[in-house]
């Protein structure tokens, strides 16, 4: 195959058949692997978990960073693991990967009767009702039940507001809950101030509930937002590090004022 350059792969997608030509390439890959490779023969779905854990991180980085390369890169690596699981599912009888596709096909159909049904939506906010009314008709006992265990507490909070609000339970309108944030704030100080510990805990969740159920009133994921600004105290500390070496000191070295300095050139960098 030619090599393109940069602007043709920008400019030309591949055709269905091509895409599908590369998916059955990898499915001839893994099986050879699985055969031939003394590392991927000896992997089972519980000793991938916690790589596979880590290739979803690197993909949200990389989202993060957009850095289109290498979103294009981590999704391939998360693919491959999708296709991992399916070989040794294939392996165990339990299923393969036309298992895994159909099923969420199935289960996308029957979750949109907006799209393959004669059900009617008028914004998102319907299609978010639906979608959770229909995993309980599934059988569910909560709508809670689909927010996995595992989840960072950060990420988790995000979920369980997201799916509550889907059947109703939610504010009406952000001022509500900016008020709930304010409240929430005045009950953390009062614990800071009676100085029980365990308390003071209880309520700091509580104040970041609340800010994260603001963000999502805002628009704003909560998640990426810190993380953006994890980054961004990085980038200036670090460069408040290198400027501190320079001069040939070390921070241990400086005062809080001599810091400030370079910490506010840093903030002209982003």
């Amino acid at each position: 195959m030619a090599i393109c350059n940069f602007e043709e792969k920008r400019t030309r997608m591949h055709s269905r058949q091509e895409q599908l030509a590369a998916v059955d390439r990898l499915l001839t890959i893994m099986e050879e692997l699985r055969a031939q490779c003394p590392w991927d023969k000896k992997q089972t779905i519980q000793s991938l978990r916690h790589l596979t854990i880590e290739e979803v991180y690197e993909l949200g980085d990389a989202i993060l960073d957009n850095d289109m390369e290498e979103v294009k890169n981590e999704l391939g690596d998360i693919l491959l693991h999708i296709v991992f699981y399916a070989k040794i599912g294939s392996e165990t009888k339990d299923f393969d990967i036309a298992d895994v596709a159909n099923a969420i096909c199935e289960k996308l159909i029957h979750r949109h009767p907006h799209i393959y049904g004669d059900v009617k939506v008028t914004d998102e906010a319907d299609v978010k009702r639906n979608w959770e009314l229909l995993k309980l008709k599934e059988g569910k006992k909560s709508v809670l039940q689909g927010v996995p265990k595992s989840l960072p507490a950060l990420v988790k909070a995000s979920r369980i507001q997201e799916k509550v609000a889907g059947v109703g339970f939610d504010w009406e309108k952000p001022e509500q809950v900016f008020e709930k944030v304010q409240e929430e704030l005045g009950e953390l100080q009062e614990e800071v101030h009676a100085g029980d510990k365990d308390k003071m805990e209880s309520e700091f969740g509580d104040v970041l509930f609340s800010m994260i159920n603001y963000a999502r009133f805002l628009g704003i994921n909560p998640e990426n937002a810190l993380e953006r600004t994890n980054k961004k105290f990085t980038r200036r500390f670090q460069y408040l590090e290198t400027e501190a070496a320079k001069k040939g000191k070390s921070l241990q070295e400086m005062s809080l004022e001599e810091m400030d300095v370079y910490w506010n050139a840093a903030k002209k960098f982003g």
